[in-house]
This record gives structure tokens, C-alpha cells and sequence, in this order.
């Protein structure tokens, strides 16, 4: 699985879990919905300062939002 995917899986998951919407944590990023959707899909990675925003602002671990599952 490449990389962006899964970071972006983990960023949705940890959104949903956490009841924030997409415009919510684009606007915490200072970015705009469509930036944050291309990131958000995996078009376009996570960068690590946007990672370590997005843990802070949704209270995880930064690790969690980059951990990869391992295919078997």
C-alpha cells in the first residue's frame, strides 16, 4: 500500500473517531478544503509539520497517524 494512503487513512479514522469534520481540521491547518482533500485521499502527503498539527489538534499519538499495517 503506498504510504500517503495509509497516513491518510489514519488521519480519517482519527477524524471520525474524534467527530471532527474535513473543514474543521483544513482550517486548523490553515489550508484550504481542497488542499486538505488532496491530502486527505492521498493525492498529495501528509507533510510532518501538518502530522504533528494534526495530532496535537486531535489530541493522538503522532504515531498513529503514520503507522503502516504491514501486508501479509
Amino acid at each position: 500500500m503506498k504510504t500517503s494512503l495509509a497516513v491518510a487513512g489514519n488521519v480519517r479514522a482519527a477524524l471520525g473517531r474524534r467527530s471532527v469534520t474535513q473543514a474543521r481540521a483544513a482550517e486548523h491547518l490553515q489550508m484550504s478544503r481542497d488542499a486538505f482533500s488532496r491530502r486527505i485521499t492521498g493525492k498529495v502527503p501528509f507533510d510532518v509539520a501538518e502530522l504533528e498539527a494534526l495530532s496535537r489538534f486531535l489530541e493522538v499519538s503522532y504515531s498513529s497517524l503514520v503507522e503502516i499495517q504491514e501486508d501479509q
